[in-house]
């Protein structure tokens, strides 16, 4: 399943949403060379977060091979910086892509329920969430993790708990088979969080790369109970869907 919108009007122009999403892009496209090597494979080293290298966890010079000739070393000097860094780094064109949609379907809306500063610091205090709970999972990990999805994360479990009855129209593969139906969004980012649960016990004990189930998860619920916090309770007010009851409201009405 693929969210392709939602019937969800947002009233503030999302300047922040728009300023991840350039971030991110001129990262895959200045520092990562668009996924062409060796300029992934050693962004991916220098500016993905190693938990072993963070938590000096692991024995110095550990090492595992990250592309063609390229291995990420362990060193005795953690680069905090990578906390930060890892967001905006992907492994491949889809990873980017997907990150990037599930950003721009969703985040305009959480931004609309806390204006646009909140929602900075919101989205990080996210994804520094999500590594926080990859880390707690695999601290002696050796293998860089990057990508914005902890973050995002942050962001559907905020949704979820501002606009669980929006509906969100899906698009779906089954096989050769390919339609679209709609369904509200509690179903839709349950589901999802869901499959995160499921994903990240079944790799308890797993070696070697993959997804990084657990930040989606510590992403998720950071921002179901951050949101708590972080909105702004008149901007959620004026808008028509919030909440398990859909409001009497011309969501496309001019607001002052």
């Amino acid at each position: 399943m693929f969210p392709l919108r939602d019937d969800n009007p947002h009233f503030l122009t999302p300047y922040v949403t728009w300023l991840i999403v350039g971030l991110n892009i001129l990262a895959w496209v200045l520092l990562q060379g668009m996924g062409a090597e060796p300029a992934l494979s050693k962004s991916v080293c220098l500016l993905g977060l190693l938990p072993a290298e963070l938590l000096q966890s692991a024995p110095i010079n550990s090492a595992f091979q990250i592309g063609p000739d390229l291995y990420c070393t362990v060193s005795d000097s953690a680069s905090w910086i990578t906390v930060i860094s890892h967001m905006f780094m992907h492994g491949s064109w889809m990873h980017i892509i997907g990150n990037m949609w599930f950003l721009w379907i969703f985040g305009n809306n959480v931004e609309d329920s806390m204006g646009h500063l909140r929602f900075l610091v919101f989205y990080l205090l996210c994804g520094l969430a999500a590594a926080g709970l990859q880390i707690t999972a695999d601290p002696s990990s050796i293998i860089p993790m990057v990508g914005a999805s902890g973050a995002i994360g942050g962001v559907m479990g905020a949704y979820i708990m501002l606009y669980p009855r929006v509906t969100v129209h899906m698009f779906v593969v089954l096989g050769f088979y390919m339609t679209t139906f709609a369904m509200p969004a509690f179903w839709m980012l349950g589901y999802w969080f869901v499959l995160q649960l499921l994903g990240g016990f079944s790799s308890v004990g797993a070696s070697g790369g993959g997804v990084a189930f657990w930040a989606h998860i510590g992403g998720f619920v950071a921002g179901a109970l951050l949101i708590l916090i972080f909105r702004d309770v008149e901007l959620v007010r004026r808008h028509p869907y919030h909440g398990w009851h859909k409001r009497s409201v011309n969501p496309y009405r001019r607001l002052r």
